[in-house]
């Protein structure tokens, strides 16, 4: 939805006549209730909104139910009409449908009736099928043995796999591991395709990244949850979100697994791309391949083809879905 209002932000803005009402869904921070809301003007919207919610204006603010993202007056003029929005008070977040899933958790805390009052309310309306998956997702991994690392703890989890890996965080940085060696395979098989005069040089290039990718253990450290977070793709508990598809810097359906959590989680995670942003194949290599056989006796910057091809810098973690 960004995507498509950023593109219709030039066209909306400018021009001096007013623009005509749209309608809107509006909600609440605190309930699922929506109220049908016409206004022209992300001010005007807000200020109806408030009056509506017995809010105060100054300090309340309007985001999209779906991801939160906070309006701005071009962004609203952009926004289809019958968008769904929620209205913030002053010091209340929004963090899009896991907020609604937050709210269906907490009323285990409270009494029966409420959690079937909120299960309805959450399972219904146009986001149902989205909300449903959340919450399959959730629960599927609320029974599961999450926090146990060793193969004595859960020896489900280790069905399948060598005898070598007795814990659960090791298994994760091999396969982690196994991608970025493929990805050096790969590099490694172009080099039929360098020019003849450019072989040499291709290769040494190839030894310098393949001693550094040693260095760092094939950046394994993705995968393991029990590395630093700067290092990491993953939470403390083993919990991975989904970035997106190559072309977009979110992931709408607002993917997540744990395969730390189960044997079924650890065999669909691998289903998971850990994609090039700038296409490998059909980028990153054949540049560095030109860049080897047009340097001119030049030093190649080979670090930044490196960093394009192993590392975060160029890498996003993908659901299959995506």
């Amino acid at each position: 939805m960004r995507a498509a209002a950023a593109a219709a932000m030039a066209a909306a803005a400018g021009g001096s006549v007013p623009a005509p009402l749209r309608a809107f869904r509006l909600r609440g921070r605190g309930g699922a209730q929506k109220f049908g809301v016409a206004a022209g003007s992300l001010r005007g919207l807000l200020r109806k909104g408030c009056r509506l919610l017995q809010l105060p204006l100054a300090g309340s603010r309007l985001c999209l139910y779906e991801d939160g993202t906070e309006l701005t007056e071009s962004f609203f003029r952009a926004l289809p009409p019958q968008t769904e929005l929620v209205l913030l008070g002053p010091g209340e977040t929004w963090r899009g449908c896991f907020s609604d899933v937050g709210q269906f958790l907490a009323a285990f805390h409270s009494q029966r009736d409420a959690v079937v009052e909120a299960a309805q309310k959450l399972l219904s309306g146009d986001l149902a099928p989205q909300r449903q998956k959340l919450l399959v997702d959730l629960l599927h991994n609320l029974d599961e043995n999450i926090l146990a690392e060793d193969k004595e703890e859960d020896k489900k989890w280790f069905e399948g796999l060598e005898s070598r890996f007795k814990n659960k965080s090791s298994y994760m940085r091999y396969s982690c591991e196994s991608r970025i060696r493929s990805y050096m395979k790969e590099v490694s098989g172009f080099i039929s395709n360098v020019h003849p005069t450019a072989r040499d040089a291709y290769k040494r290039i190839i030894d310098l990244m393949l001693d550094k990718l040693k260095s760092v253990k094939y950046n394994g450290c993705y995968f393991d949850r029990r590395e630093e977070e700067a290092v990491r793709l993953c939470t403390v508990e083993g919990w991975f979100s989904c970035q997106g598809p190559f072309d977009r810097d979110y992931c709408p359906c607002k993917h997540s697994i744990n395969p730390y959590s189960n044997r079924e989680s650890r065999i669909l995670f691998s289903t998971w791309n850990l994609d090039h942003i700038i296409e490998k194949k059909r980028t990153v290599v054949p540049e560095l391949a030109e860049a080897v056989k047009t340097r001119d006796g030049r030093e190649v910057n080979w670090e930044y083809f490196y960093q394009l091809l192993f590392t975060l810098d160029n890498l996003k973690l993908t659901a299959s879905a995506s």
